[in-house]
């Protein structure tokens, strides 16, 4: 009998290892044809001259000023929703949470864009912060409004919570972009969840807080283990669970705001990519915040590849991840 179990725990854990390697493959490869798409055809020899920098012709531009900083942007934004949608699914114990879905995202929007229209806020760094405090804001409210007398979370109350606080901060947000004309040209399409990056700046300021919050995700992700056994037994077992949900708290923070502040609200992510890492690798938190990390990219990459091949001109990665996540948004609430 103890075999078996064994050789069921070995071929789980090496189910999670080959997993790992499969999703890294195919994450080079999306990268790869990430660069090679797009409204004209430029050869694989010539966009790795222009990675090399060996050419300067108008096509190398459009491969180091788009498609690189696009590329990029899929990657850090995927790997920071996924982070954050696996961090919230296991602080919440809810299936159904999501940046998105709990209005985290719209407040990180609607601060930037307040920061935009009223304060002239025209830097990364000035987006981050920004969108960091409105993250910030939106799951605290979230928070205390889900959170029952005896300190218990609702799942359903804070999910409930969640997508009517996103309601109500998303139209003020499209309230405030369409009074100045001139904001709503330059808000318009990052409100709509774009990977169009046309600079690398973006991205240079931006990255640190990114890899500052999957280190925090990817620390306290064995603290997550004990959370799940339920507060009282983990506090028995050592746990020091404020502190762990403070610096989950920071971590959802960093991700959503820096995530937002460079492609703008993209849905969906945080809520699918979290259940396909359990469906393979189980419940172990510290597999699942590894796994997040690589099927977020995949995700969006595969969302804006799409998006660029099946509509003439482009479609919206964030339409595509909607495709995608609003059936499996209804399995989900048919499923619980």
């Amino acid at each position: 009998m103890s075999k078996i179990r064994l050789g069921a725990r070995n071929a789980h854990y090496y189910r999670r290892r080959y997993g790992l390697v499969i999703m890294l493959a195919l994450l080079v490869s999306l990268s790869v044809l990430s660069l090679l798409t797009g409204s004209k055809f430029i050869p694989p020899t010539d966009v790795w001259g222009a990675l090399m920098g060996q050419s300067d012709s108008s096509d190398s531009l459009i491969i180091t000023s788009l498609r690189v900083p696009r590329t990029l942007a899929a990657i850090l934004s995927g790997m920071a929703l996924g982070g954050a949608g696996a961090l919230i699914q296991a602080l919440a114990r809810n299936p159904l949470a999501d940046p998105g879905i709990l209005g985290v995202n719209a407040g990180a929007s609607l601060a930037i864009v307040v920061g935009m229209t009223l304060f002239g806020f025209d830097s990364p760094i000035d987006w981050l912060s920004a969108a960091c405090l409105g993250a910030l804001a939106a799951s605290l409210l979230v928070w205390g409004i889900g959170v029952l007398p005896s300190g218990r979370i609702d799942p359903i109350r804070l999910t409930l919570a969640g997508i009517a606080l996103s309601a109500v901060l998303s139209g003020i947000t499209s309230s405030i972009a369409l009074l100045n004309p001139l904001s709503f040209d330059q808000l318009r399409f990052w409100l709509a969840g774009t990977l169009d990056i046309r600079s690398i700046r973006p991205i240079y300021f931006l990255s640190p807080a990114i890899v500052i919050g999957v280190a925090i995700s990817l620390t306290i992700a064995n603290t997550l283990n004990m959370l799940n056994l339920g507060e009282e037994l983990a506090s028995a077992l050592g746990t020091k669970v404020l502190l762990s949900r403070i610096a989950a708290l920071f971590s959802v923070m960093l991700l959503c705001g820096a995530a937002t502040a460079l492609v703008g609200p993209i849905g969906f992510v945080g809520l699918i990519v979290p259940h396909i890492a359990r469906l393979w690798c189980g419940q172990d938190q510290r597999w699942i915040q590894v796994y997040v990390l690589l099927l977020g990219p995949v995700l969006l990459l595969s969302a804006d590849i799409i998006g660029r091949l099946i509509v003439p001109g482009e479609l919206r990665a964030s339409v595509v991840t909607a495709f995608i996540g609003a059936p499996v948004l209804i399995y989900l609430v048919r499923k619980l």
